[in-house]
């Protein structure tokens, strides 16, 4: 992004009218608002920036901005969906800093802490950094969304506002940048206010010297306290605004202690956010910069291909090789490239390593090396190469394992299902026979083992084709077929044991290239369109489409037609139903846990939810023209649905309130109208969630400093079960050197752990470490986990010193209702390479 850039997106958000905050709720503008508001703004410019250096027209999206819209100008409409996710993970990190590090005043700039509040900027921000070059865009936003909680908190917390400053501060992105005069702790810096007018509470010696003081917080009655003569922050949780001198400084919201303030603190907080990120675009470069925003130039999805190169892999590996040279071949150059190639081969008794790259070319040439050899027993370290690639693969990936092996690790199988369900990642198993004979199960694991892969591919929406070698090319050229961006589901059903049922489906105006797959064996369907026309599993070609049989697969593509569509299936085998199609309408969820006390407010839930609990989704929808209806819990194999109370919030989004979570597995659901004119849809999560009576919940910094340990404490609580829990801890980086085993737990109790990681100093920076800790009930009927990512960071240096300032004042025609139209002057500063860190000023004619 080039300093033109930060100086509009700067000098835009800066000027008081152009953020609208009397539409939104309140008057008040907070994190989440924002935080999308600068990512809206600093992304639309790196895409301009992109645009001008292939002298490309751009064209800004006309009226309010929001992440379709951005999508469409950048010409990357299939990366809504990414785009819309990255964003919620980045407001989602940031608001979670105040339900997580409520009282850490560091963390927002509270109790004068400014060396330490910048200490996490400077920090996080060279791990966002280093995070990008590594290609670590998951851990680059959820550092991102921490660290900004702070800078924002900055304006409204201190008095850098009632200082004059009408800029964000220079010194509060680098760890060696001077911040200014700051308040001794002897020094007075407030007064009380004039009952419930604190507009003129700060001394004046502080505002005319220009020093920089914060509000004290604490929220315990009785003992908080401060030091003589300080600002408290203010409002009813704080205590210490009790104390002498009484009263606060804080301007969260319009109506707080300095709220007079309100709006010049969230332009200087917007401004400042903007700064930030026109800084992490600087290092990153303006396309790996959109790559952490989920937006790409193709489809926003990984191919990613997980073998088996065990000898017996021999007549399949040409297989694969032929089908994906195929597939990179078609896609490349066409909205559908993947926007990076992942590749884990595994064998006995060794895994990967990973490759990860945005090269097809490179990809495939690693590909077409693999060579078939060893492996010389029946099972394989199929799980430890596919708990690899979930890692590494970005959140709603879809990735192909193939394999004629069982599984060795079979131990791994619940860090596998907890990464599926968190990163609401695909998997897709190819199961090869040994001979023309065999189209069942691979035939060097029993039908019991095959069972494990079929299981895992339900769990994560996926599919187990069960085909012979010959038939392999067939079936990936199938499967593969379908990896759009735009790919949504339907519908998604399970029978084992199967039965007879008849499963119906509502297909909307916007769904095309609508596709069923049926995976099962000895069974017969019929498939019937809304105008009531039929087609029998025995014809392959008919009025309603073109069905392909492999294996165990059945493929049925299908002539579009808007209603309703039923599917009729015979069978006492079990089989699984997927019915996808491509749409611009889709949805986006998470559980998330309503925090309540002083520091009321919504953290989503980095587990699974209680069973038999209340529990809330947070969902929003990719189309702004539609609207839910209706959001369901489905049972799986088809034991019912519990629906959610819908409560509409600020921005799109929607809380769906359920009185009991399932106990168990469950699908969700959602129905609405509006995909197109009067039209009403349906669409489902592909993988399976599932609930629990464990709660595991872990606590650390997320930064950790080669060669020293790095601790993470983790809290298990139970309900109904007590006793020996067994505990399972996993990285993907083989960090953890001391970890539990076992927990004991009374029934209502929790206990403490503790896990250690040992990085070793030559681990890059930008490198991340993705850790999974299990707590299992006894008897293994119940089990809970969280996941999390940590950032490596060896040294806390930037890329880039910063040039030399640059001023410049500029002629400009301005419409402004108050002021009148006329010739007004810009007048900035910035400087070659940096984030243009937005101090303008308009000055009227």
């Amino acid at each position: 992004m080039r300093a033109s850039s930060y100086f509009v997106v700067c000098c835009v958000l800066l000027n008081p009218g152009a953020l609208g905050f009397a539409i939104l709720p309140g008057n008040s503008l907070n994190h989440q608002e924002i935080t999308e508001e600068a990512i809206l703004s600093a992304t639309l410019l790196a895409c301009r920036d992109i645009a001008q250096s292939v002298g490309t027209v751009f064209t800004f999206p006309p009226g309010t901005l929001t992440a379709g819209a951005v999508a469409v100008a950048c010409s990357s409409a299939e990366s809504s969906k990414s785009f819309r996710r990255a964003i919620f993970g980045i407001t989602a990190r940031n608001v979670r800093v105040d339900l997580r590090h409520a009282l850490n005043a560091s963390f927002h700039f509270d109790d004068e802490m400014f060396l330490g509040g910048r200490r996490i900027i400077a920090t996080g921000l060279t791990s966002v950094k280093a995070s990008n070059r590594e290609g670590n865009f998951e851990t680059a936003r959820e550092i991102l969304g921490e660290i900004l909680h702070p800078l924002q908190d900055f304006y409204s917390h201190s008095n850098w506002v009632e200082l004059g400053n009408r800029s964000p501060h220079p010194g509060l992105l680098r760890a060696d940048a001077d911040l200014g005069s700051m308040a001794a702790e002897s020094r007075p810096t407030c007064r009380n206010c004039v009952g419930e007018d604190c507009s003129d509470n700060i001394l004046e010696d502080i505002l005319r010297e220009g020093v920089l003081t914060s509000g004290y917080f604490a929220i315990v009655p009785l003992v908080s306290t401060k030091p003589p003569g300080k600002c408290s922050h203010g409002g009813g949780p704080d205590q210490t605004s009790t104390l002498e001198p009484r009263g606060g400084i804080n301007k969260d919201t319009a109506s707080a202690s300095h709220g007079h303030l309100h709006r010049a603190a969230a332009r200087l907080a917007t401004a400042a956010t903007a700064q930030l990120l026109a800084d992490v675009a600087q290092a990153a470069g303006e396309t790996d910069f959109l790559r952490m925003m989920g937006v790409f130039s193709g489809s926003s999805k990984a191919l990613v291909f997980v073998v088996d190169t065990t000898e017996s892999m021999s007549d399949d590996l040409p297989a694969v090789k032929a089908a994906t040279e195929t597939l990179v071949t078609t896609q490349e150059g066409t909205p559908d490239e993947p926007s990076v190639y992942i590749l884990v081969p595994f064998g006995d008794p060794g895994f990967g390593p990973l490759m990860r790259t945005i090269d097809s070319k490179a990809f495939m040439t690693r590909l077409n090396a693999l060579t078939a050899r060893g492996g010389g027993d029946s099972a394989e370290m199929s799980l430890s190469a596919l708990k690899l690639a979930l890692t590494a693969a970005p959140s709603d990936s879809e990735i192909f394992l193939f394999t004629d092996a069982s599984a060795k690790d079979t131990n791994l199988k619940g860090p596998v299902i907890a990464l599926m369900e968190r990163t609401q990642t695909v998997v897709n198993f190819m199961l090869t026979g040994t001979s023309e004979e065999n189209s069942g199960p691979p035939s060097r694991g029993s039908s019991a083992e095959a069972l494990l892969y079929r299981q895992l591919a339900q769990a994560s929406g996926g599919l187990a084709i069960e085909v012979t070698k010959s038939e392999l090319t067939e079936a990936i050229s199938i499967i593969t077929a379908s990896s759009a961006d735009s790919l949504v589901t339907l519908l998604q059903a399970s029978r084992s044991p199967g039965r007879d049922e008849t499963f119906s489906f509502p297909v909307d105006e916007s769904v095309r290239s609508l596709t069923v797959y049926i995976t099962g064996g000895s069974m017969s369907f019929t498939i019937s369109n809304p105008s009531g026309e039929s087609q029998s599993s025995t014809v392959q070609n008919g009025p309603l489409g073109v069905f392909r049989s492999v294996g165990n697969l059945n493929a049925l593509k299908l002539k579009t037609q808007v209603g309703e569509w039923t599917v009729e299936l015979v069978s006492s085998n079990p089989y699984t139903l997927k019915v996808t199609g491509q749409s611009d309408v889709d949805f986006l969820f998470d559980f998330v846990e309503m925090s309540e006390g002083p520091f009321a407010g919504l953290d989503v839930l980095g587990s699974r939810p209680r069973a038999g609990a209340s529990g809330t989704l947070l969902l929003s929808l990719t189309a702004p023209q539609a609207a839910l209806t209706e959001v369901l819990l489905v049972e799986p194999r088809g034991g019912g649905a519990v629906g959610g109370r819908l409560e509409p919030r600020a921005g799109g989004e929607v809380l769906a309130r359920f009185s009991a979570v399932p106990a168990g597995a469950f699908g969700v659901r959602v129905k609405g109208r509006g995909g197109a004119p009067g039209g009403i849809f349906q669409r489902q999560a592909p993988g399976v969630l599932r609930s629990s009576n464990i709660t595991v919940r872990s606590e650390s910094e997320n930064i950790i400093v080669p060669g020293t340990p790095f601790l993470v404490r983790f809290t298990v609580t139970t309900g109904d079960v007590g006793g020996n829990f067994s505990i399972q801890v996993t990285d993907d980086r083989g960090f953890v050197t001391d970890s539990p085993a076992r927990l004991e737990l009374v029934a209502g109790g929790e206990a403490n752990g503790t896990v250690t990681l040992s990085v070793p100093r030559n681990t890059p920076s930008g490198s991340d470490v993705t850790l999974t800790i299990q707590a299992e009930a006894p008897g293994g009927a119940d089990a809970n986990y969280v996941v999390e990512r940590y950032s490596v960071v060896n040294t806390v240096t930037d890329f880039q010193a910063p040039a030399p300032w640059s001023f410049g004042r500029a002629p400009v025609r301005v419409t402004a209702a108050r002021r009148g139209t006329g010739r007004w002057w810009w007048t900035w500063r910035t400087r070659r390479g940096w984030a243009g860190w937005p101090c303008c000023r308009a000055t009227a004619p």
